[in-house]
């Protein structure tokens, strides 16, 4: 169980290091916070928990978003100017 664990943990934490670092930082305060009575930290440390909770969850859905999204395959660059191609000629009838 400790193994899954930590390979959970360390996935998680490669993944969205930013809101990772946030919730560790928010719990850390929390604790403090809630064992000193001090309700302030504790808020401060519950707010960063909850923002980095939403960064996460935006970002997410972000993905998501992104990956339903079927771009169409194109072969050639799309251009603007409808430039014809030069005419193909033997070399026989040069």
């Amino acid at each position: 169980m400790a193994r899954f664990n930590r390979r959970t943990v360390k996935r998680l934490y490669r993944k969205e290091p930013v809101s990772s670092f946030l919730i560790v930082m928010g719990l850390i305060e929390v604790v403090i916070g809630g064992v000193d009575e001090h309700w302030g930290l504790f808020t401060i440390g519950l707010g960063f928990v909850l923002g980095a909770i939403a960064i996460r969850w935006s970002r997410i859905r972000r993905d998501q978003r992104d990956l339903n999204r079927v771009l169409p395959r194109r072969y050639l660059p799309p251009t603007e100017v409808n430039v014809p191609l030069p005419q193909l000629m033997n070399e026989k009838q040069r």
